[in-house]
């Protein structure tokens, strides 16, 4: 089972691995009209169900999301999180997410 926070604020279980702890998370920070939000969706919610990561979609209105954005100050949307630290803006770079989860796993 993976865990994903939808931007309703409510959690749903997705699929029929085990989320560990040890998972990295990624926070998306998504705005309403964004073809590249949907696609960095699509792409994260499908390693997110196969138990690569765990997936937090954050509205960029709310005040999560604004806080994120007054912090991380992206040029375009989206904004993605790596346990925190800043990976993207804009297109996901999926072999740069490869890499990085990678490396997290190495260590």
């Amino acid at each position: 089972m993976v865990v994903v926070n939808t931007t309703n604020n409510t959690w749903a279980r997705v699929g029929h691995q085990t989320a560990r702890a040890a998972s990295p998370m990624v926070t998306l920070v998504t705005a309403e009209a964004c073809h590249l939000c949907e696609d960095a969706h699509t792409e994260l919610l499908n390693r997110a169900t196969q138990g690569q990561l765990l997936l937090d979609q954050v509205d960029a209105e709310s005040p999560q999301g604004q806080k994120l954005l007054h912090q991380h100050r992206p040029a375009m949307f989206p904004l993605v999180l790596l346990d925190g630290a800043f990976l993207s803006a804009g297109r996901l770079p999926r072999r740069k997410l490869d890499r990085a989860l990678a490396a997290r796993k190495a260590s």
